[in-house]
């Protein structure tokens, strides 16, 4: 099978894909704190996997996944140290860059792919100002929001993605395991128990940094990973996302 990644493939080749209407997977992500046991690009290397995983999936629907930008909106991680962040003019102006590259090579379509929670408001401001100011059609979507239901039957003790938590600890001990520091994963664990819909979908909203959250900078219980569980988030994952990729409705 020829590679679907954009960095991988030489510009004929990427010419010819545009020609064809390929659909451009442009991964946002971030770089951060993810607790005692995980390294600071889990979102980055998660988000990219998925993405080319659902590429490869994505049947007749040729598909090339752009490299993933790797920073993101993570002012709320900053305290633990090891992260990056924007601010949300600067975001703004760099995906849009990235988008008008796209563009500018022949390319019509493009699923921004997002692997943080912390980019999801932006995104969602962003995108209305994306369709003005570019000739793209552009879909948004939050990998881990849109497999969500996909993805619950293997949750031992959570309803959604959380942070450094069973969901993701898992997908990493299947897409980078010599990342994870598995002596680490006895203290992975936060928030046991909150109300985290109240915490994410505040009627009073506040910033909150997470440092004031969770002493380990988990939320969840990581110690509840495997890497059969990794397996089965990873496929449901790019199962839902190559959906969305073969879905001809989705652009009109």
């Amino acid at each position: 099978m020829a590679s679907v990644l954009w960095q991988e493939l030489t510009a004929e080749e990427l010419r010819r894909k545009a020609a064809n209407d390929a659909v451009v997977i442009l991964p946002i992500a971030s770089m951060e704190q993810h607790g005692p046991h995980l390294p600071v690009g889990v979102d980055t290397i998660l988000c990219g996997g998925v993405c080319k995983a659902a590429a490869e999936r994505a049947g007749e629907t040729e598909v090339v996944v752009a490299p993933t930008l790797w920073c993101g909106m993570a002012e709320h991680h900053m305290a633990f140290g090891g992260t990056f962040t924007f601010d949300i003019p600067t975001y703004r102006a760099v995906l849009l860059a990235f988008l008008r590259s796209i563009e500018r090579h022949g390319f019509n379509r493009v699923v921004i792919v997002n692997g943080h929670g912390g980019n999801i408001a932006a995104l969602g401001a962003f995108l209305p100002d994306f369709a003005r100011e570019t000739s793209l059609r552009i879909l948004g979507t939050t990998y881990f929001q849109l497999a969500q239901e996909a993805m619950q039957p293997f949750m031992q003790d959570q309803a959604s993605v959380l942070h450094a938590c069973e969901v993701e600890t898992s997908m990493m001990m299947v897409l980078a395991p010599e990342t994870v520091r598995h002596e680490r994963l006895p203290e992975a664990f936060g928030m046991l128990g909150a109300d985290l819909g109240a915490l994410t979908r505040p009627t009073v909203g506040r910033y909150k940094p997470f440092r004031e959250m969770t002493e380990t900078g988990v939320i969840g219980d990581a110690r509840r990973a495997t890497a059969e569980k990794g397996e089965a988030f990873l496929n449901a994952c790019a199962d839902e996302l190559a959906k969305l990729l073969r879905n001809k409705e989705a652009w009109h």
